[in-house]
């Protein structure tokens, strides 16, 4: 895989969960594809908005590329440091906000003045006033996306990936952190991965467009293009009857599941020699 001009690249990935069966005494296990044989490539600078259904696979993909959850299958490069700003990722809800802030620098080896820099820039931005020598337990959702959102620009990273943060707490911050990432986006050239639900948040912020179905890559491409499409199609299914829309839905979901059956010992073992 090449690095000298994307930021991200994935060659046939797949995440997948091993399913708990409901009856015990049957045979075989149920494999969850929660992505399936994904390919792309992200260059260097691009924004792209990622969109998708509910249980599409968008945040299963976010924690992949932030280094949180690994593949099964495929291979995956990321070039640059990257930080993934959602409502509870990384936050430790018995530590104050200020000693999250302290841990997260000392875990990426910050020496003092490093994290004391960090610190102001959170205290700066995050605007959370005494709340920030409280536990974040005590936080509402809003306010731990203030935080977390906060930490990730004052450590600047190469990529940002962005997974609903902006989709809680007041419209007056979610436009504050809009402008700072337009700066990054404008001035900075970082790359940025933005997945929201608010097509024009989208459709005004990023280049390229990137559409999750059923675990798998659907399109990317130019923005508009990719917005109008993903428009139409959840137009579409929101016009469908509730039973088909269901059975419709159910049987997208049946799709990502593999039933393996159970093999003996010696079936596995002569499976292993090729015999």
């Amino acid at each position: 895989m090449s690095n000298t001009e994307y930021a991200v690249e994935l060659e046939h990935i797949s995440k997948i969960y091993k399913l708990k069966k409901k009856d015990a005494g049957s045979s075989g296990a149920e494999r969850f594809y929660a992505l399936r044989d994904i390919s792309l490539k992200i260059k260097k600078g691009d924004v792209v908005g990622i969109l998708g259904t509910n249980g599409s696979g968008k945040s299963t993909l976010a924690q992949i590329l932030a280094g949180i959850s690994e593949i099964d299958e495929g291979n995956i490069a990321i070039h640059g440091e990257q930080a993934l700003i959602s409502i509870n990722t990384g936050l430790n809800n018995q530590l104050t906000g200020l000693e999250n802030i302290s841990v997260k620098g000392a875990l990426l080896g910050f020496n003092k003045r490093k994290i004391q820099e960090i610190t102001d820039g959170v205290i700066e931005f995050a605007e959370l006033g005494d709340f920030l020598y409280q536990p974040v337990k005590t936080y509402s959702s809003g306010m731990k996306s203030r935080l977390g959102f906060s930490i990730s620009l004052a450590l600047d990273p190469d990529i940002l990936i962005v997974d609903e943060a902006l989709s809680v707490g007041d419209k007056g911050f979610a436009k504050k952190c809009l402008k700072r990432m337009q700066q990054l986006r404008d001035e900075r050239d970082k790359t940025i991965l933005f997945i929201s639900h608010s097509l024009p948040q989208v459709r005004g912020f990023c280049k390229t467009g990137l559409w999750i179905d059923g675990g798998r890559l659907k399109e990317m491409g130019e923005i508009d293009a990719v917005c109008d499409h993903y428009s139409d199609y959840v137009e579409e299914l929101n016009d469908l009857p509730k039973k088909e829309k269901k059975k419709l839905l159910d049987e997208k979901l049946k799709e990502r599941i593999i039933i393996e059956e159970k093999r003996s010992f010696w079936s596995r073992l002569r499976r292993k020699a090729g015999l």
